[in-house]
């Protein structure tokens, strides 16, 4: 471990605190995760991974513009032993509390400068356990490992700002030996695969995000997968891995990806990212899957209406992504809208039979859709819970019936195209729907969105 911090002697106190970034991004309901003093424009990691000991070497250069004068900021860094930090090519001093790594330069750096800061590191990378018992962080399957990030998991394998307001571009390269039978394992990671190289007793990748992703949304998955490698009709390129225990049950995926891709361009807009895809894994213990950029992972062969949610997801949540965590709903009730949608296309339930089976509890997926407002989780355990899911699918069907169909869609593309790989917030989505309606939606939004239990019927 480095030194403890110290800073150099201010003229006075408030002096000290602007020179200082923040340990935290001043979420609410997350108030440890992210930090201030500067944005991140670029990840590049290199990783080297062990599946047979779990053991994790790396490099992370972080390249970031800050935002005031800095004589110390912070990473968020979970469990990891540091083995060195530099700033602009320069050693500085690094001390660890918790899951923050504090870093002071050794020169302040300058508000607008763009630094980079570069820390090594390596050891077993841990799992996280969330409030309601659900794991994340780095996760061993098995048969190699993945890395799941959603809120916070991402910091156990590699430092960084991990808030979703600060999004960024990633390079990640990865070498992982063969196996004892001298058989590489399949690497996965978000974006393009860029080059794969066979180094005689081990294997590397480095896979590239040009678009800006949030850091929950960055995934490396290693293990043995059936690839499949595709276009779209328009050109995109689709990369699918499936685990060879799920490529029975998963043998529609590979057709469904494109198939859902080109439905989902044609209602929401176009098609945010560089490829699309899909990790089918073989982990059932899990218990979910994430929306990881261009390649939503998956525990175990999908159903149809889960493929469509997770895609949803790179419109909702990965390209326009909330500013704070609150707006969870942003990201979830559209996503869920979307599996209503398809399912109504493909012959089954109408949206509005889906929409009034939430409401008088008979859907499978109601329990506890009332139990607090969707914009506002009482508490970072909850962000996930059912209100934000079902309750906010309810939402966004009332506007739709309030404003109409042609709006309604309208809404959607133009949210998505405004706010394409930055971040946006509920009062920001509320402002659009009265802008192209032309209509006062407080109360819809008050009564659906905000209220606590459950409107009266209409």
């Amino acid at each position: 471990m480095g030194t403890a911090c110290s800073d150099p002697a201010p003229h006075t106190e408030a002096g000290a605190r602007a020179r200082i970034g923040a340990a935290g991004a001043g979420d609410r309901l997350f108030p440890a995760l992210g930090n201030g003093g500067y944005d991140v424009a670029h990840y590049d990691l290199t990783l080297h991974y062990v599946p047979e000991t779990n053991h994790l070497s790396g490099t992370a250069i972080i390249t970031a513009r800050a935002t005031q004068n800095l004589a110390r900021f912070n990473l968020d860094f979970a469990g990891l032993k540091v083995r060195g930090a530099r700033v602009n090519g320069t050693g500085a001093r690094f001390a660890r509390e918790e899951n923050e790594l504090t870093l002071t330069p050794a020169k302040t750096v300058e508000d607008g400068e763009t630094f980079q800061a570069t820390v090594a590191y390596s050891g077993t990378p841990r799992m996280i356990e969330d409030a309601d018992g659900s794991v994340e962080g780095w996760i061993e399957t098995d048969d190699g490992s993945t890395a799941l990030g959603q809120p916070a998991g991402s910091m156990t394998w590699f430092p960084g700002n991990h808030h979703p307001s600060d999004k960024a571009a990633y390079d990640i390269r990865i070498t992982v030996p063969k196996d004892e039978d001298g058989d590489p394992y399949d690497v996965l990671s978000n974006g393009e695969l860029v080059e794969e190289e066979d180094k005689g007793d081990r294997v590397g990748s480095h896979w590239r995000s040009r678009e800006p992703m949030a850091s929950y949304l960055a995934n490396i998955s290693v293990g043995y997968f059936e690839i499949i490698k595709d276009r779209t009709d328009d050109g995109l390129p689709v990369h699918i891995a499936v685990d060879p225990d799920e490529a029975e049950e998963a043998a529609d995926v590979a057709d469904l990806v494109p198939e859902i891709v080109a439905w989902a361009s044609e209602r929401f807009g176009p098609y945010p990212f560089s490829s699309t895809g899909a990790v089918v894994d073989h982990l059932p213990d899990l218990g979910y899957a994430l929306e990881t950029q261009t390649k939503p992972y998956f525990d175990s062969a999908p159903e149809e209406s889960l493929l469509v949610h997770e895609l949803a997801h790179q419109w909702f949540g990965n390209s326009v992504t909330p500013r704070e965590w609150k707006d969870m709903w942003l990201n979830e009730g559209f996503a869920n809208y979307a599996e209503w949608l398809w399912e109504e296309e493909q012959g089954g339930r109408t949206v509005q039979e889906t929409f009034e089976s939430f409401y008088d509890g008979t859907h499978a997926e109601s329990d506890g859709i009332w139990d607090f407002p969707p914009a506002d989780p009482p508490s970072a355990a909850r962000v996930s819970d059912s209100p934000v899911y079902g309750r906010g699918a309810m939402v966004l069907h009332k506007v739709r019936q309030a404003v109409g169909d042609k709006t309604f869609f309208t809404i959607l593309r133009t949210w998505t195209r405004q706010h394409r790989h930055g971040n946006a917030d509920t009062g920001q989505f509320i402002a659009l729907c009265e802008q192209k309606s032309g209509k006062d939606l407080t109360e819809l939004f008050e009564t659906w969105l905000y209220a606590e239990g459950k409107p009266a019927a209409t």
